[in-house]
């Protein structure tokens, strides 16, 4: 009878531990439904794209590159300025356009051989062209973040200038033998105006790349524009063309 007793209490005593080692250990172990923890398995939460757009004013340096392959090329250096609109798209793309007016002035000096038989000196013909074109660029922007508000992008894509004026001041040191022959062949020898005189085109299609660096609301940027199509309208020979390619860099500010 002792022993069935002895026995009884170990039994009573050793259910008793097991039951308060499982309720410690259910206060001692995290619940799975209720409380975060890692789990190598578990896709990290994608924020939902949310569409946005920002605004910016746009000001900074441009320089021009006019090249008529069989002759010269001829640089105008200005100033862009005006202002662009970003649509937000997934997975840090973007897509922007505006419109921004460029200003440019340039020398561009002709030389021809003088006709005269007493001399066979070079006469010059200084062109100062003061030119103004509207640009609506279309460009896709990647954006790559690098440190809090640090921010590195690069951006691909076709933009349209449409020449407003193009204004030739012409200082003509040429003999008359040499102007007579000029204006023979359809070659200015006093000022005017390029688009109006049918000597240029005013649409040019452009194709640009670039990148910059992007610090909260302030962004610097810098790209070249490729002169697709041939803005030579009255050549002095059919082979004749000229292309217009374009450097910038520019200072943005987001609103």
């Amino acid at each position: 009878m002792n022993k069935l007793y002895i026995l009884f209490v170990f039994c009573f005593l050793g259910l008793g531990m097991s039951l308060y080692a499982q309720e410690s250990s259910a206060r001692t172990q995290p619940d799975l439904q209720t409380t975060e923890f890692f789990d190598p398995t578990k896709e990290k939460e994608v924020e939902p794209y949310v569409f946005s757009t920002d605004w910016r004013l746009e000001v900074g340096y441009a320089q021009l590159e006019e090249q008529m392959y069989d002759t010269t090329t001829h640089f105008q250096h200005g100033m862009r300025v005006g202002a662009t609109i970003d649509f937000n798209l997934p997975h840090r793309f973007s897509i922007q356009t505006g419109a921004l007016a460029t200003f440019t002035y340039g020398v561009n000096d002709q030389h021809w051989r003088s006709m005269s038989q007493e001399t066979t000196q070079v006469e010059v013909i200084n062109n100062h062209i003061l030119q103004l074109q509207l640009t609506i660029p279309v460009r896709a922007y990647y954006n790559i973040k690098l440190w809090k508000k640090l921010n590195m992008f690069f951006y691909a894509g076709p933009q349209l200038q449409i020449g407003l004026t193009n204004y030739d001041i012409v200082e003509n040191n040429t003999s008359a033998e040499v102007t007579e022959w000029l204006n023979q062949n359809n070659i200015a020898t006093e000022n005017h105006e390029r688009y109006l005189s049918h000597e240029l085109y005013r649409t040019n299609i452009q194709f640009g790349l670039g990148g910059g660096m992007e610090w909260d609301r302030y962004r610097v940027q810098a790209g070249y524009d490729f002169g697709l199509n041939n803005l030579l309208r009255t050549p002095v020979l059919s082979q004749q063309k000229l292309h217009e390619w374009g450097w910038m860099a520019t200072f943005a500010y987001r609103l």
